[in-house]
Parts: C-alpha cells; structure tokens; sequence
C-alpha cells in the first residue's frame, strides 16, 4: 500500500537570526487530520517553525512541504500552498477602521470561500465566539479578546484544511472563547451540514504554553527545547518514555528539565533546615 503524503513536512529546517540559530535540523511529519501541539520554553524555536512552515520566513536551510508540494519552488506551487494553509499569529494584525464582520468575510473571500457559505458561516462563527452585538462596529473599539476572537473567525472562515496557529488560546481569549475553539478544534473534522461531498480533512499544528489543552486536543505532541526537535509522539508515548504517569505538565518538565524536581526538593528541603 502507497504512504499517505504528509499534509505538513518540514525536512532538516534550520534558521538562525544574525549569528544565533533558532532551529536546528528539524523533520517534522504530519499526517492529514492530525492535531500537533508544539510545546517548549519561550524564545526556543515554536514560532519559528510555524513561520517557516507558513512561508512567512524561509529557513537558512532545508525545506518544507505542504501535500507534497515544496515551499518556494515554483510560483504555481506555492499559490496552490497559499490556498490550502492559513496562518494565525500569537498577536494577529487586524485593521481597526474596519468591523469584524467585515475582515471575517474578506478573509473567506481571500482563501475563495463562495459567498454562499461564507455568510452563514461567518455569521455562526461570530455567534459562537459571542461576537454578534460588536460585529458591525470598528475593530478600535474591541478589547483585546474581543480581537482575538475575531482573528479565529476570520482564521476558520478561510475553510482552509491547514491550520498554523501561533498560541490561539493566549491573548485575552475569555473562558467562554477558549471553550469554543477547543470543540471546533476537537470536532473539525466532522462531516458539515449543507455540503455535497466530504471536505479534506483538516490538520492543524499549533503550539500552546498550557499543558492542559495539550492532554485534551493533541493527537501528538512536538516537544522544541534550544532550538532542536526533542521529542515527538503521543502523551501516552510521552507518560511510558518519561516513566511519569502523572499531569503532563510533569512529564514536560521531565523532557525538558530533568533536575526541576530535585531543585524544588532542595529549595523547601533548605528552608525547613
């Protein structure tokens, strides 16, 4: 039987700013459908790679492909890319003069969303994410969750089958937010209503700083430590690796820190001295 094509592969990426590296020879698979969380410490290479794997940047060396499509090789390529994968920053630039509808049905309208289904699903989205009394008012008077809400309508409006997405859950996201883009993230991939034929399957790859979101939506999970790809496998795979059976957050630290726990002992240890 013929290997499925990675939806998302990156091949020995490598990108340094000046003279400090970023990454360093990550290979990454993801197969269509899956959800990849990226995990690691601040500033260690999670934004880059989605960068890279975006086309926002290209890596100093080796590649990335989308549907067996090469980034930047050839003009047709990468515009059949661009229609297929949307990319959501952690801090998403929006234009304040405009409303929120507005920018949720210019990003539909960008990916070639037909106005059919962009109305009425832009219109449920905004009614999901509790957007609906603010949609036709300027962006400048949201609030900054109220933004971030708005950047995910727009993201999922685009009916992309790729998902980049740069800490969706941070910036202001309400518990009533959060809430909706975990069952659209968790469900995306239920057959829709109204459509003839089954769509793609949507593969998502997003990195995230809370453990728990990674335990309930993470079919797999890309660990990033200094720049390099430390570990990459299921939570369960992570739990039996680590010999940790407890929150994933402890297992994180494990990979991550493996001296964390001792230096915690040894702080109350000194202060019960």
């Amino acid at each position: 039987m013929e290997a499925m094509c990675p939806a998302v592969e990156a091949v020995n990426v490598t990108h340094h700013y000046g003279a400090r590296p970023v990454l360093t020879s990550v290979s990454l698979a993801v197969a269509p459908g899956e959800l990849v969380a990226l995990v690691g410490p601040n500033g260690m290479g999670k934004t880059t790679l989605l960068g890279a794997l975006a086309g926002i940047l290209s890596p100093a060396f080796g590649h990335v492909r989308i549907d067996g499509m090469r980034r930047r090789e050839s003009e047709e390529a990468e515009l059949e890319i661009r229609r297929r994968v949307v990319y959501l920053p952690a801090d998403a630039w929006l234009p304040s003069g405009r409303t929120g509808r507005e920018w949720v049905l210019a990003a539909g309208r960008a990916w070639g969303v037909a106005d059919a289904r962009l109305f009425d699903h832009g219109e449920r989205l905004l009614d999901l994410f509790e957007l609906k009394e603010q949609a036709d008012q300027p962006m400048s008077r949201y609030s900054t969750g109220q933004r971030k809400k708005v950047a995910l309508c727009a993201t999922l409006a685009t009916d992309a089958s790729i998902l980049l997405l740069d800490e969706p859950f941070s910036g202001g996201l309400d518990p009533s937010g959060i809430l909706a883009l975990k069952r659209v993230l968790q469900r995306r991939n239920e057959p829709r209503g109204g459509d003839a034929a089954p769509r793609k399957p949507v593969t998502v790859i997003m990195s995230t700083p809370v453990p728990e979101l990674v335990e309930e939506l993470a079919g797999r999970v890309a660990v990033i430590n200094g720049g390099r790809l430390v570990a990459v496998d299921t939570v369960a795979g992570l739990r039996a690796f680590t010999g940790i059976a407890g929150a994933f957050d402890e297992v994180y630290e494990r990979l991550l820190n493996p001296l964390k726990q001792s230096r915690i002992e040894q702080y109350f240890g000194a202060e019960g001295a």
